[in-house]
């Protein structure tokens, strides 16, 4: 019995001193979505103005491939791996917001079953002062967790279209550059776009 009366009191040790790294996560957390929210903003304006980053970046790596280029024998192949390039770094940019829809809501739910023990143990003491606040902090930080995954939940949902977008754009410029060197390029197979897409 007294085993598991230590085993239990260990576990309580535990949990409490992970309430520190929980509420500093979700308010990495917060800070990272209002962040990206801002660059979301700007990329949203820039594309309204016609401009896109990335699409001007891959025509300038392009240029520069054709440019650095010196067998075009095998051109075709080269500005495949350079669109396939692109193409996994821009699935690539949706790591992050995919994190945060993920790892909110468990953050959320450790801040809140965590604060709740303490405050279970503080009421069964008598110390309600103690037990409202970690009360406080179980409901704060559930919210806090849900909201941040929401958010990215809903830009990430834009965030994905402009990358489809962004990748049809550069399979165009990439097959117009090939047209106009006398060249065409090689369909991608379906096998390859699935793990490309699922990269």
């Amino acid at each position: 019995m007294n085993l598991v009366a230590g085993l239990e009191s260990f576990l309580y040790v535990i949990s409490s001193l992970l309430l520190v790294p929980v509420v500093t996560g979700l308010v990495l957390l917060t800070c990272w979505v209002v962040v990206f929210s801002g660059w979301f903003l700007r990329e949203g304006l820039d594309r309204r103005r016609g401009h896109c980053r990335a699409l001007a970046a891959y025509q300038r790596r392009l240029d520069h491939e054709l440019a650095a280029l010196t067998d075009r024998s095998h051109l075709d192949l080269a500005l495949e791996r350079l669109l396939q390039t692109h193409e996994l770094l821009l699935v690539r940019g949706l790591d992050a917001i995919r994190f945060v829809i993920r790892v909110g809501p468990a953050l959320g739910l450790m801040g809140t079953l965590i604060p709740m023990g303490i405050a279970l143990s503080a009421m069964a003491q008598g110390d309600m002062p103690k037990m409202a606040g970690s009360m406080v902090t179980a409901f704060t930080t559930v919210i806090v967790g849900l909201a941040c995954s929401v958010v990215a939940y809903l830009l990430s949902l834009i965030k994905e279209k402009w990358v489809r977008a962004d990748m049809r754009e550069m399979e165009f410029l990439t097959e117009r550059t090939l047209r106009e060197q006398g060249c065409r390029r090689e369909p991608v197979r379906e096998e390859e776009a699935d793990e490309l897409a699922a990269a």
